[in-house]
């Protein structure tokens, strides 16, 4: 409290500005855009338009190299809070992020850089009233769930992109459902025709555009991963289609790769910041080269090496902490010893780095005071030879999200291509797998004979808790025991050909993933991303590789699955509909009840092992006691939250990696029994999904709740 009583009195203080610009070499720009205002005092790098909004006092300025001044842009709006902004390739016009007071949200506003022109491009949806009224929840004061567009950036084609809670997800390890989901979206030039890109479980952030004319952003998400270490650096056309990793999936340290944007004249240089899951999205400059191995550290020079960015919770899990080379893991700051608990509460921090050249950065950046001290950013020029040049900074307050006021050329236009209009008018889109043994390792050929085609379903807020329900392991609403906190919908089944080849349809505008298939149903591999096709749109791989860059040509001239129509997904046997939930109760217990519960039951069981359907608190006694015992491999997502994002050989996860499974199935085991292939089908199918208890988020679950009509829904096939 003291600190945000400070943080009000200083934004009625007398603000003096400190220009030590001097002699650089400025590539032929003379003035700096940038913005003016104290640190947002956010809990996690993404929540600055959920917690952070505290000081109502900003500006957006330009900085004159020639004589110091700084001149005040948008002054009418110095009475709210400007997030980040964004120049105009012609260098003419600001877009920028703006609120106005609490209980309102960001807006998205532009004004002509001589400061004329200034208007108001996003709007509050209709019913903005009526969700809040629904969702408030008042988190000190300062957020309601209304909506917020934040992070605007100019497109090719005149409009922009910026990232929204319009999609009205929330994240997905957050049990107070208070934490909100940003997706991409884009709009026209008068922000008009909204258009959603993507359909992200959790939080997508800092789109800018890259020098191909493609939208690079950040994508936190796990499917079967650590729930804080995958926040990499992906990209997309501006219109959603060819959605691709850049660097970090892989990578378990550091956590962020945020803010990310092109060197000037690379098709393969980018610039980011490594931060730390929480609080404030600021740490050190990394350089990264997207032509290496993205599945290493190789890829990554660090520009300031003495920030060191580990957020000391959820590192000891981990062997070999982030001061020594563990590739298995990602951890990739090997260039300096540190004490082990990082540095990110007190600089040296950094944040919103625009690149001049390979080489040099102007960055916002904190020498040595508190996070989140009002007064502790100015802008600087950083280099790669350990020079950080003071340019500018404000006594009482901080500097910004510096760019150069110099013209850009407008990249291309890239578009997303080949569309069938056919599909887009299905919803669908078309993939092709030219050979899907590229990249499974040791996985003889002819053995895969189906994808399994998933989806992780991004948790709406209509699904919230409108009743009386503490937590579960930070789950909103309860999916699993601690192994994942997404839902998985299983969308279907597809065949592959002799010569590794498929050729299928998956729906548009999803989060999908995909798992390898041999002849008994049973997973081989397991994709632990997911891919947003947009709606028509055609698209291939060379196979269930790990890295892109490693692949040469196929081996096939003419893979079968091209000479044919694509396959529709498909039912696996014993199933009415290939498209359903996965939900213990109804796929595992049965098969429990009939075979194994005569010697596994509550009274007095064998090996003490409780198989029945007892219900506990939030799952059932067999649940749990598979769960505890280990008899399924499973991927803890929060234990630890670190790490567990290195690449899995064919055969790690699933049922061929499953102690039930081989008790059950062996003959010679005493647990054998004769399943019938359906049977057989249900229990791997529920195995390869990671351990999924429940097939839905709606519904109460806590036990107490047994005698509501909602406790514990069956999801519909």
């Amino acid at each position: 409290m003291k600190r945000y009583l400070l943080l009000a009195v200083l934004g009625v203080l007398t603000v003096f500005s400190v220009s030590f610009a001097g002699d650089f070499d400025t590539d032929g720009f003379d003035s700096i855009l940038f913005i003016k205002r104290t640190p947002f005092q956010s809990t996690h790098y993404y929540t600055d338009f959920i917690d952070g909004s505290v000081d109502f006092h900003s500006s957006l300025c330009v900085l004159s190299l020639k004589d110091n001044s700084v001149k005040e842009l948008a002054s009418e709006l110095k009475d709210g809070i400007i997030g980040r902004c964004n120049l105009s390739f012609d260098a003419q016009k600001v877009i920028f992020d703006y609120k106005k007071k609490l209980g309102e949200g960001f807006r998205i506003w532009e004004v002509n850089i001589d400061g004329t022109g200034l208007r108001q491009l996003t709007f509050p949806p209709d019913d903005e009233a009526a969700r809040i009224a629904k969702y408030k929840q008042d988190w000190h004061g300062k957020y309601y769930h209304h909506t917020d567009d934040i992070q605007p950036t100019y497109l090719p084609d005149g409009g922009f992109c910026f990232v929204s809670t319009r999609c009205e997800f929330g994240i997905l390890c957050d049990g107070q459902d208070i934490l909100t989901t940003t997706v991409l979206y884009v709009a026209d030039a008068d922000g008009k025709k909204l258009e959603k890109l993507s359909n992200s479980a959790l939080s997508e952030s800092t789109p800018n555009v890259m020098n191909d004319g493609r939208i690079m952003y950040t994508r936190w998400e796990y499917i079967d991963n650590g729930s804080v270490t995958n926040k990499g650096l992906w990209s997309m056309r501006e219109d959603g289609t060819g959605s691709s990793e850049v660097y970090g999936r892989n990578i378990a340290f550091p956590p962020v790769f945020w803010d990310g944007r092109a060197v000037p004249g690379s098709s393969s240089l980018f610039v980011c910041i490594g931060a730390p899951h929480m609080p404030l999205g600021v740490g050190t400059i990394m350089l990264i080269d997207s032509s290496k191995d993205r599945r290493t550290g190789d890829p990554v020079t660090y520009i300031t090496p003495e920030v060191d960015v580990r957020h000391q919770w959820g590192w000891d899990n981990i062997p070999g902490g982030a001061t020594k080379p563990f590739r298995p893991e990602g951890l990739i700051q090997t260039t300096k010893e540190f004490d082990g608990k990082g540095n990110t509460s007190k600089g040296p921090l950094f944040m919103d780095p625009f690149p001049l050249d390979a080489h040099r950065v102007l960055a916002s950046y904190n020498p040595d005071k508190e996070w989140n001290a009002a007064d502790a950013y100015g802008l600087y020029l950083v280099d790669d030879k350990g020079e950080r040049k003071l340019i500018h900074r404000e006594n009482g307050t901080s500097c910004w999200n510096p760019i150069p006021i110099k013209t850009r050329d407008v990249p291309k236009r890239l578009t997303g291509g080949v569309i069938d209009p056919s599909l887009a008018e299905e919803g669908e889109s078309q993939l092709v797998v030219t050979d899907i043994y590229r990249g499974l390792d040791g996985v003889a050929p002819g053995t895969v004979k189906y994808i399994r085609i998933n989806e992780q379903v991004s948790r709406p807020w209509t699904a919230r808790r409108f009743w009386d329900e503490k937590d579960y392991d930070q789950q909103h609403s309860p999916i699993s025991d601690k192994t994942h906190l997404g839902l998985k919908v299983q969308i279907g089944i597809v065949p592959v050909e002799a010569d590794g080849s498929a050729n299928f349809l998956v729906p548009a505008d999803k989060n999908i993933f995909f798992q390898v298939l041999d002849e008994n149903y049973i997973e081989v591999q397991r994709e632990r991303t997911f891919v947003n096709y947009r709606p028509g749109e055609l698209r291939s791989c060379a196979g269930c590789h790990e890295n892109s860059q490693d692949l040469g040509p196929t081996r096939h001239v003419r893979p079968k699955a091209i000479r044919r129509s694509p396959s529709k997904p498909g039912p696996q046997p014993g199933e009415a509909s290939g498209h359903r939930a996965i939900d213990y109760a109804v796929d595992v217990q049965p098969i429990l009840d009939k075979y194994c519960v005569s010697c596994h039951g509550a009274e007095n069981p064998k090996g003490n092992l409780n198989l029945t359907g007892e219900k506990t608190e939030y799952f059932s006694r067999s649940y749990e006691e598979i769960l505890q015992r280990d008899l399924i491999p499973v991927i803890r997502e929060n234990h630890p939250k670190a790490g567990n994002n290195h690449y899995l050989p064919p055969y790690t996860l699933g049922a061929h990696a499953s102690k039930l499974f081989k008790r059950i199935t062996d003959s010679e085991s005493p647990c054998f029994a004769k399943l019938t292939p359906e049977e057989r089908i249900r229990l791997t199918t529920w195995i390869d999904s990671n351990g999924q208890y429940y097939g839905t988020y709606f519904g109460k679950k806590n036990l107490k709740f047994k005698d509501d009509p909602d406790f514990r829904i069956v999801p519909k096939p």
